[in-house]
C-alpha cells in the first residue's frame, strides 16, 4: 500500500486461524491501521489480495463486517446521544437484536449508557467502543489498542471476555503497541516495523528471545565470571545494570547461586524485542 511515494506496507503476508486471540505488534506507525483497514475493507490494496471469513475484504467488504467487531484507535461517537442510543443505533444498523448482550456488557464494563457521550471521560468512551465492537457477538473482533484509558479491574475483565470469545471459536486480533499486555493475552503475535512483517510467532516462542533489563545489586562484590547470556551495561560499586537475552528460568536459576539482595527484572518491551532480533538497523528481514 503506498501513500504517494511512502510505502506504508510491503509484501505483508499474514494468516490468522480461526479461533485465535492474535497479537499484532509495532510501534506507531508501523502499519497496523493500515492493515486493519485493508482487511475491513475499508482501504484498497494496491496490490495483492486481502481474505477475510473466506471472503474478498475488497468485493466482500459490506457482507463481511456484518460479522466483525471493529474497534478503531481513536473511536468516536455522536456527543448529542446517551450510550444506550449509540448502542441501539449500531444494533439497528446491523438489524441485529442485541439488548441482552448490551446489558450484559455494560454490567461488565460498568458503564452507565443514560449520560449522554458528550459527558463520558475518555476511558468511559473506550468501554462503549468495546461493547459495540463485542455486542453482535461477530465472528472476527479486531481490536485496534482496545485497552487505552481502561483501568486495571476493567482490563482484566476485557482480557476475561476475549479469551472467552476465543475458547468459542470466534477469532480475536488485538492491536498493540505494548507487547506486555499481548503477552497475558494472546497465544501467536505479528510484529510490523517500518510497513513490513518481520515476524509472526507463537508468544512462548518470542518470549525465550526477548531481551529483559536487570538490574541487580549483591550482598558482596560483583561476580568475576557472569553468564553469557548477560550484557553488562553499568557497574557501580555492588549494582549491576544490564540486559538478560534467554529465558527468564535461567536467569532466576542463577540469582539464587549468587549472595543478592536485591534484584529488579523489566519485561521486555517492543524496541528490547526488535533489537534481539535485529541489531543491524539496516537489515532487511524476510516476511
Amino acid at each position: 500500500k503506498r501513500y504517494g511515494d511512502y510505502l506504508a506496507l510491503d509484501r505483508v503476508d499474514l494468516r490468522v486461524r480461526a479461533g485465535a486471540l492474535f497479537g499484532f505488534l509495532g510501534p506507531n506507525g508501523a502499519g497496523k491501521t493500515t492493515t486493519i483497514r485493508i482487511l475491513l475493507g475499508l482501504l484498497h490494496a494496491d496490490d495483492g489480495v486481502a481474505r477475510v471469513l473466506g471472503g474478498d475484504a475488497r468485493r466482500d467488504g459490506a457482507k463481511l463486517r456484518a460479522e466483525i467487531g471493529y474497534l478503531p484507535g481513536d473511536v468516536r461517537f455522536y456527543d448529542g446521544l446517551t450510550g444506550r442510543q449509540t448502542l441501539q443505533f449500531f444494533a439497528a444498523a446491523r438489524r441485529r437484536d442485541c439488548g441482552g448482550e448490551i446489558r450484559r456488557l455494560a454490567r461488565l464494563f460498568d458503564l452507565d449508557l443514560d449520560r449522554r457521550v458528550r459527558d463520558y471521560s475518555r476511558g468511559m468512551k473506550q468501554k462503549l467502543g468495546l461493547i459495540q465492537a463485542l455486542m453482535h457477538r461477530p465472528r472476527l473482533l479486531v481490536l485496534d489498542e482496545p485497552t487505552a484509558s481502561l483501568d486495571p479491574l476493567i482490563r482484566e475483565a476485557l482480557y476475561a471476555e476475549l479469551r472467552a470469545v476465543a475458547l468459542e471459536g470466534r477469532t480475536v486480533v488485538f492491536s498493540s503497541h505494548t507487547l506486555s499486555e499481548v503477552e497475558q493475552l494472546c497465544d501467536e503475535v505479528a510484529i510490523l516495523r517500518r510497513g513490513k512483517l518481520i515476524e509472526q510467532e507463537r508468544v512462548a516462542v518470542m518470549q525465550q528471545r526477548g531481551v529483559r533489563r536487570v538490574e541487580i545489586v549483591f550482598a558482596d562484590a560483583i561476580p568475576t565470571t557472569l553468564p553469557d547470556a548477560l550484557n553488562v551495561s553499568q557497574r557501580h560499586k555492588r549494582k549491576l545494570t544490564g540486559s538478560w537475552r534467554g529465558a527468564t528460568p535461567a536467569l532466576l536459576e542463577w540469582l539464587s547461586s549468587q549472595a543478592v539482595s536485591d534484584v529488579v527484572i523489566t519485561p521486555p518491551d517492543l524496541e528490547d524485542l526488535f533489537m534481539a532480533y535485529y541489531n543491524d538497523e539496516a537489515s532487511e528481514p524476510a516476511a
